[in-house]
């Protein structure tokens, strides 16, 4: 695999995207985009309020037009949403400019990290687990076609970074 230019991250909720992607960027000296804020910033409310508001197409159409903006810079780390990869055309356009990293974690891990889940409105469910399991069964496929996979569960931000980065070091060579 050739250098493609980005570092893709993509995975569930809460499998460290955000996190790991800055410490990562900061480690091979490449710029910080998280897709999610940058989303928020430009639409001047939070995700949760687009998802209440206009509805989750609405936000899938967002990420699109996200995802096709970032095809054209180069030198990034780039998170994604948990479901941006559930549209085959942006895992198609993230792979034309990036390598696509997945992270994984076991679902006791997500249930940890995402907390209440008041900040996650696919997690607003009786049962959170049930949920999860569903939604991780249901993408699986997507998040399977990365050119890597690291399963964050046990590693700390750090050395999720330092796996990723020695990943792609071997890859870019």
């Amino acid at each position: 695999m050739e250098n493609k230019k980005n570092i893709v991250l993509c995975g569930f909720m809460a499998t460290g995207k955000s996190s790991v992607g800055k410490k990562l960027a900061e480690i091979m000296g490449l710029e910080f985009i998280d897709m999610d804020a940058v989303i928020e910033a430009e639409e001047g409310i939070s995700i949760p309020q687009i998802f209440a508001e206009r509805g989750e197409p609405a936000f899938r159409e967002l990420e699109s037009r996200m995802v096709e903006r970032m095809m054209n810079r180069t030198g990034l780390v780039i998170s994604t949403g948990g479901g941006t990869v559930v549209n085959l055309r942006n895992i198609a356009n993230l792979k034309s400019c990036g390598v696509l990293v997945s992270l994984t974690a076991n679902i006791p891990t997500i249930l940890r990290r995402a907390g209440s889940g008041k900040e996650r409105p696919l997690l607003h469910a009786e049962d959170r687990e049930e949920r999860v399991r569903e939604l991780l069964l249901k993408r699986e496929t997507f998040y399977s076609q990365a050119d890597i996979t690291i399963d964050t569960s046990s590693l700390t931000i750090e050395e999720v970074a330092r796996e990723i980065s020695n990943c792609i070091t071997s890859i870019w060579k």
